[in-house]
């Protein structure tokens, strides 16, 4: 191990300590001997208890200076000049259980990392050594001055999380479902709200419950109207965002409802086939039934659900034609739960057909998964997954980690611009805000 004079204290800086956690930070190091090795290091304990770690290995320069946005990592979990691989290369110490996904639910905290580093070009150990230095960083999905509104409407039991911005709006309004995992996921609707929109982050099964859980169409419109109708929002600029299973719900909305009208939708790596391949006034009854002889394994036994869907054409799928509303479509190219890049062609064949291309926009990502989420999450490949209440499953999302990375940040930012363009801008609009 290099050793260190004991006269130099070394400075770590990360800078601005405190911000949302789709925003940039600089990480430095001053004060070093010039043309040593060190390993820069982020440690993150979850709210379950687990730790997860980065790491990467720099040189310092010439006047004793390690920043990470500028100099080059030469191996640890990143490489390259990566300002944030710290936090999106982030994964399970070595130990840890199987299958861990990092998530924030309670988005009124921050997200806290500890950035530290050490001396040398280090692989492991680094809770049982001493630092050079360190400091702390926190990222939050909740700006200043975001409202968190629990919502659960007793005549008609939609249940889930209004964000609301900071001042007295009238804002645009979003609708954001998650997929096939259940529960009430909020922090993609905190990060909206935090740029200026009013969420909705809308529960709509609970966990385990994806093979035994009735849809109903009503649900869902009244969701919609449930941020339509907010007093802080514009009536007629709402739009959805969905991954998965949600993402399929919003086809539904933008294309079947006679009783909601989306003023656009962001689908991420959903599919347009009915579930259970009945027709859609029927989505209320139907339930979701998984064929086992149809999952595939990997060679780690982790579930393959891609298969699961039949491309031949024999089941009904929602007519894409009906579209009415613009839809950005985000693809995965390696996504494992759900033939991505396919489906999208079909959609856009239909589409297409029907005269309505210049309705949709399509963003596709070489080497991205399943789970394509907000800038610098971590990329999971497998998690644990509760398929029943009862059976826990490894699943396979599938992605590489850095390319999946590069989709989620390249992703974000569009899927921003999109929604600004079709959500505030308007002349009524921007003379109201």
């Amino acid at each position: 191990m290099t050793q260190i004079n004991t006269m130099a204290t070394p400075l770590l800086s990360v800078a601005p300590t405190r911000a949302l956690v789709d925003e940039k930070f600089t990480v430095r190091v001053e004060n070093l001997p010039p043309g040593h090795p060190f390993t820069l290091h982020s440690l993150h304990l979850s709210e379950d208890n687990d730790y997860w770690e980065a790491f990467g290995y720099y040189t310092s320069n010439y006047n004793g200076t390690v920043c990470v946005s500028e100099h080059l990592s030469l191996g640890g979990t990143y490489t390259g000049r990566e300002p944030m691989g710290l936090l999106w290369s982030l994964r399970p110490v070595p130990g840890s259980r199987k299958g861990l996904r990092l998530r924030k639910m309670d988005v009124s905290s921050p997200l806290l990392y500890t950035i530290s580093i050490y001396s040398g070009h280090l692989s492991g150990g680094f809770r049982e050594q001493r630092p050079l230095a360190s400091a702390l960083t926190e990222r939050w999905y909740m700006a200043p001055g975001v409202q968190r509104v629990s919502i659960k409407c007793k005549e008609n039991t939609v249940r889930g999380t209004m964000f609301l911005p900071p001042g007295p709006g009238p804002f645009p309004g979003l609708l954001d479902m998650w997929g096939g995992g259940g529960g009430l996921i909020e922090y993609r609707a905190a990060i909206l709200a935090s740029h200026g929109y009013v969420a909705f982050a809308l529960e709509y099964f609970g966990p385990g419950e994806i093979e035994t859980t009735e849809l109903e169409r009503d649900y869902f419109e009244m969701a919609f109207n449930i941020v339509k109708d907010h007093p802080r929002v514009i009536p007629d600029k709402v739009g959805i965002v969905g991954l998965s299973l949600g993402a399929v719900v919003a086809f539904f909305l933008a294309t079947e409802s006679k009783n909601v009208k989306p003023c656009c939708c962001v689908c991420i790596n959903g599919h347009n086939f009915y579930p259970h391949g009945r027709p859609i006034d029927e989505f209320s009854r139907e339930r979701f039934v998984f064929t086992a002889r149809k999952i595939l394994l990997d060679e780690e036994n982790s579930q393959i659900w891609k298969n699961l869907f039949d491309l031949s054409g024999n089941i009904p799928k929602i007519d894409m034609g009906k579209l009415k509303c613009p839809i950005l479509l985000v693809c995965g190219e390696d996504d494992q739960n759900v033939p991505s890049v396919e489906i999208a062609d079909d959609i856009e064949r239909t589409v297409r057909a029907a005269g309505k291309d210049h309705l949709l926009t399509r963003l596709n990502y070489p080497g991205a998964g399943h789970l394509i989420e907000v800038p610098f999450a971590p990329h999971f490949r497998v998690t644990a997954f509760m398929q029943t209440k009862t059976k826990k499953v490894m699943l396979l999302w599938g992605g590489q980690t850095k390319p999946h990375s590069d989709a989620q940040e390249d992703s974000w930012k569009k899927i921003l611009d999109y929604l600004q363009h079709h959500l505030f801008s308007s002349p009524t609009l921007m003379a109201k805000l």
